[in-house]
């Protein structure tokens, strides 16, 4: 996973287009044309040696023979050519330093695909990114960079679109453009040789100007790059997705793959469009429940029909919220929907937003409205935009039949989305609340997973290797019960058991994209409804055992916990023991209990890399240390409350000098980021010893985090106060380093406030450098590990 480079191709400052043409119909003169529209004002070059002279210019730009003689290195070069020319071409270019280039041209055939496989491998010295071949352009609107061959030059906005169709690139931008809309960024990937969706997401999850992101593909072609940059992207903006053909047999996979990434995905295109107004436009906090407000009974009674449908939740108003209302709208119906009546004008509309204000039991506003002689459309818009201050969880506004462009344009320029429809209005709310629970199941502190025993995960491993070793690829029977055993699961006799509640027929495989995969599937509970078939990537812990179990129609027929608790084993089975790398059985669902039936285990040697990194027990260690026993081990989803008592035993200047200003406390938001991390990209080992009431409590923590090109890690270590001098940060800090190093980190950096007179002393101690920073008061750290 990389994103070296791509800002060259979000954020360019040159340009040279390779094969430039004024040929009408050519791409070279499409994308010459796009770039001059766009306005792009950095150096622009054109290469074509059919028109190169001395005083050869297109539009006052000048026209070279040759990418070697142009006067400086392009930071993008967009690539017009045939395949043949491909390779000598990013040889040179990379040689001058050009650090990223978009291929528009397609391949065809295997002769193509040959000059394709060179043109990377001379890109590869050089660390030149590729985007396409057959890619549509990059643009970022914010620059006037229109780099390609778009059907329109694109406007600014806050949405980044990132397809890996042309075609749909073209139709949103023509849709868009027409509406007003625009975008931070819009990249259309084509064959993505090089860069994908992965990286492409990992950019734009730390990209300043883009609020959303947008996603349309057909398929994952790195599935463990993705679902990484996918988490990270979710966790700081609201991600949707659309992906076409849920006939296909794998869509189920794809829709569990972006649940579980927390991402939204959407049906249709026209929810994805609609996407691009909400997010782009609004700044919108969707809360779980909102209040209609509109002055027709018939337009109130239709868009809260709009909102049931769309499993949306009209608030509960308090009695203070009805007096309030009541009082101040004395003709108006104060309900929810707040109806103000016929002969409501545009100051209603502002009286009403005002007065909600102050309840904070009446949610998001949305105001629908049907013009009428007493509220005309521009009116009325003009009161909200006066009055958008007091949606203190912001404002989405439906007008019957549209509004004119100027008044369109003054909602956007004050945040306020616009939709022809409630139906469309309530379908975006839905979309922003799904993103909101999702981004709460990422951020979910799991209850305790029940620790197994090193002794019975050596006894399941044991199992599975001895078979192995004799030969034998499959376990059953007695073999396949012990090996489950060691985990907690209980096994059944294979007949039928009268109490069962369901049989779930649960599925283990190794997946050709995604890595090791669960599917769980159980019969229609009223030969009516579909069956359940669910997909699951592990590791799953209680609370994402929950959220399967909640997709069952058979959920409150049992007790969960039983359930939840195999659910679990199953995932911490497979998890611990590599070789598994299939698993058939049934798991009998009883009253108050969870049995397995009928196991049948299938091994081998080695298996795909999982697509979401299990907590990596090999880096767990017991020492002795000044006569405790000392835990060392990597930080768990389950340590939050941990986590929390450590950092609040801190002294105010422990945590200033940690964390560079005064820090009074964190939210739960906060330590889930602590505690909740993605062990493929972070690694944080905390050091802890039994308290008098028996439990663990944290003395130190040390945290590594590498850039998505595995390039530099940056490094923090903390200690408390009362045991610095003791060693117990040479500790942490002699294993973090081992572990950066075995992951392949070339540089381990860090920083400490020129104060630190012990973090300085220990990192010199440790065989940093220690360098001055742009801070003065701030000096750095910086380690090679090669």
């Amino acid at each position: 996973m990389t994103v070296r480079n791509l800002d060259a191709v979000f954020q360019p400052k040159s340009v040279a287009v390779i094969g430039a043409s004024q040929r009408p119909g050519s791409i070279g003169n499409m994308v010459w044309q796009r770039l001059i529209e766009g306005g792009f004002d950095g150096p622009l070059f054109a290469v074509n040696p059919r028109h190169a002279g001395d005083f050869a210019q297109f539009d006052g730009r000048p026209v070279v023979a040759d990418a070697g003689d142009l006067p400086e290195a392009p930071t993008v070069a967009l690539i017009c050519t045939r395949p043949s020319t491909w390779p000598a071409l990013v040889h040179r270019l990379g040689g001058m330093g050009t650090r990223a280039a978009i291929i528009l041209g397609e391949v065809k055939n295997d002769e193509d695909r040959a000059d394709l496989r060179h043109a990377l491998a001379a890109a590869r010295p050089h660390l030149l990114r590729i985007v396409g071949p057959g890619s549509l352009g990059a643009l970022t609107p914010a620059l006037n960079a229109q780099l390609g061959a778009a059907a329109t030059v694109a406007r600014k906005g806050g949405v980044a679109w990132v397809s890996q169709s042309n075609a749909l690139t073209n139709a949103v931008l023509r849709w868009a453009g027409a509406r007003g809309l625009g975008f931070s960024h819009v990249i259309a990937l084509g064959d993505e040789a090089d860069v994908d969706v992965g990286d492409v997401l990992d950019y734009l999850a730390s990209d300043p100007t883009t609020r959303a992101i947008l996603l349309e593909v057909d398929g994952i072609r790195a599935a463990r790059k993705f679902m990484s940059a996918a988490r990270a992207a979710a966790r700081n903006k609201p991600v949707l997705a659309l992906r076409s053909g849920r006939d296909d047999p794998g869509d189920a996979l794809y829709s569990a793959a972006f649940r579980r990434a927390g991402l939204v995905r959407v049906d249709t295109l026209d929810d994805l469009l609609d996407e691009i107004e909400t997010l782009g436009v609004g700044r919108v906090a969707a809360s779980d429940s909102a209040t209609l407000v509109t002055s027709d009974r018939g337009v109130a009674t239709l868009a809260r029909d709009a909102f049931n449908k769309a499993g949306d939740t009209l608030a509960a108003w308090s009695d203070e919220a009805r007096a309030a209302v009541a009082a101040a709208l004395p003709h108006a119906q104060a309900g929810n929907p707040l109806v103000l009546g016929d002969t409501a004008r545009p100051e209603h509309f502002g009286l009403a937003l005002q007065t909600l204000a102050s309840q904070r039991s009446t949610g998001t506003a949305f105001v629908v409205h049907a013009p009428t002689h007493s509220a005309p459309v521009e009116q009325v818009a003009r009161t909200l935009i006066e009055h958008q201050r007091f949606a203190y969880r912001g404002m989405l506004a439906c007008f019957f039949g549209g509004v004119d462009e100027a008044t369109r344009d003054a909602l956007h320029a004050h945040g306020i989305p616009v939709h022809t429809t409630p139906r469309r209005l309530a379908r975006a709310f839905a979309r922003l609340v799904d993103y909101r629970l999702g981004r709460e199941l990422l951020m979910q502190t799991p209850e305790s997973l029940p620790a197994q025993g090193m002794a019975a995960i050596d006894v399941a491993l044991g199992i599975a290797r001895g078979a192995l070793a004799a030969g034998r690829a499959a376990l059953e029977g007695e073999e396949a019960t012990q090996l489950l055993k060691a985990f907690g699961l209980e096994t059944a006799p294979q007949q039928a058991s009268a109490t069962a509640v369901v049989d779930v027929t649960v599925t283990f495989r190794d997946d050709e994209n995604f890595g090791p995969v669960f599917h769980f599937e159980a019969p229609s509970p009223d030969g009516f409804s579909p069956p359940m078939r669910v997909y699951s990537l592990p590791p799953l812990n209680p609370v994402l055992s929950r959220d399967i179990v909640t997709q069952s129609p058979y959920a409150r027929r049992a007790s969960p916990a039983p359930t939840l608790a195999a659910l679990t084993a199953l995932s911490q089975a497979v998890c611990e023991v590599r070789e598994i790398v299939g698993m058939r059985l049934t798991l009998r669902v009883l009253p108050d209990a969870a049995v397995v039936v009928a196991p049948r285990i299938e091994l081998a040697d080695k298996r795909s890399r999982f697509a979401i990194m299990p907590y990596p027990r090999r880096l767990e260690e017991t020492i002795d240390w000044h006569g405790e026993r000392l835990t060392i081990r990597p930080i768990r989803p389950e340590d939050e409350e941990m986590h929390r008592a450590f950092v609040e035993s801190m002294t105010p200047d422990d945590l200033r000098l940690r964390f560079f200003s005064a820090v009074r406390s964190f939210d739960h938001t906060q330590l889930a980021r602590m505690t909740q991390i993605d062990y493929d990209r972070e690694m944080a080992l905390v050091a802890s010893v039994p308290g008098e009431d028996g439990r663990p409590h944290t003395l130190g923590v040390v945290r590594a985090v590498a850039d998505p090109d595995n390039e530099t890690a940056e490094f923090a270590v903390t200690v408390l106060s009362t045991l610095k001098g003791r060693g117990l940060g040479r500790l942490l800090m002699e294993r973090i380093i081992g572990y950066v190093r075995s992951r392949g980190t070339h540089w381990l950096l860090g920083e400490a406030l020129r104060e630190n007179a012990p973090m300085i002393a220990l990192a010199r101690a440790m065989g940093f450098t220690v360098t001055p920073t742009d801070d003065p008061g701030v000096v750095g750290f910086r380690m090679p590990l090669d």
